[in-house]
């Protein structure tokens, strides 16, 4: 058993390690996504996934032979762990960007495996360790113990932090992208032709929504349900209050211009506080080890004294 524990997690670990060196191909059908919009919104499909045909099963043999045990137990840890159902954990996934090359209908489903897969390597990572290092088997288990939390939370940890750095660095490109909007708006243009300016010239984060949204309203959505929905799935509250003015200026003719200054005057408000509360905080984390060095040379210079005049001791 000492053996076979060792050889099995050793090839787990080389499995990982080609799968990370040699990923998958893209599949054909997410590849082709974006171009059959307009078809398959007519069609009364959903404009954003890709629906595979039913009853069969792809893949290779090792994948259709253990493909369903795997996925059970991965959707069984996942419920354990996430708290939303798949609706929530797929707009989770497309806030933070992840496995977006995957097809809507299998990306929540591969997260769960690749959340799987994650927590037995933690385990055979750990046991690993507390076999061939220590040489025990109460450590090993325990090890595997902890090694099996880290790897199952940490695909939840990477969408959080996907989802706060997409956040940052949305509130960031706002104030430009509401400068631009507001000037083109100014020069006589409509929310379309103006939005789309900055769609088809931009980069980042938020130029991406823009192009989804008219993405979504050349699939059949008009253009205020379009911006609705870029702000439902949006996770960043100053580009949804974007969105929704967009809307409200397409559907009732409000004075965009001046709305959109407003709003970026907000953004820079809020990215000033940000940003010195960021300070103050790396402020406080420089006096941690300044204090930790100081302190006990100062304790050592007051408790000298102290026990010479009181117990007679001379230090």
């Amino acid at each position: 058993m000492t053996a076979l524990l060792p050889a099995l997690f050793t090839g787990l670990a080389a499995a990982l390690l080609a799968r990370a060196l040699v990923p998958p191909r893209r599949s054909l059908a997410s590849r082709l996504n974006q171009y059959s919009v307009l078809g398959r919104s007519s069609l009364g499909r959903s404009i954003d996934s890709v629906e595979p045909a039913t009853g069969t099963l792809t893949g290779t043999t090792l994948q259709r032979l253990f493909g369903p045990p795997v996925e059970a137990l991965a959707r069984k840890l996942n419920r354990f762990i996430e708290t939303g159902g798949d609706e929530s954990l797929l707009l989770r996934l497309r806030q933070a960007h992840l496995l977006q090359d995957i097809p809507e209908t299998e990306r929540v489903q591969q997260y769960r495996v690749r959340q799987l897969g994650a927590a037995a390597a933690g385990v055979g990572i750990g046991a690993a360790i507390g076999l061939l290092v220590f040489q025990q088997t109460g450590t090993a288990l325990g090890l595997g113990l902890v090694g099996f939390i880290v790897g199952a939370t940490r695909w939840r940890g990477r969408v959080d932090t996907a989802i706060e750095e997409r956040g940052e660095q949305s509130r960031i490109e706002l104030y430009t992208v509401n400068q631009l909007l507001a000037m083109r708006t100014r020069a006589g243009g409509g929310v379309v032709q103006a939005v789309q300016m900055v769609a088809d010239r931009g980069e980042g984060i938020v130029a991406a929504d823009l192009r989804d949204a008219m993405r979504l309203h050349r699939g059949g959505l008009s253009v205020a349900d379009s911006f609705h929905r870029m702000a439902e799935i949006t996770p960043e509250p100053f580009a949804a209050r974007t969105y929704r003015l967009l809307a409200t200026a397409e559907d009732r003719g409000t004075d965009l211009g001046r709305a959109l200054l407003a709003l970026s005057s907000d953004v820079r408000e809020a990215r000033r506080d940000t940003l010195r509360r960021q300070a103050t905080k790396r402020r406080a984390a420089m006096l941690i080890p300044i204090i930790g060095l100081m302190a006990p040379v100062m304790l050592l210079f007051i408790i000298a004294p102290v026990t010479e005049l009181v117990f007679g001791i001379t230090q």
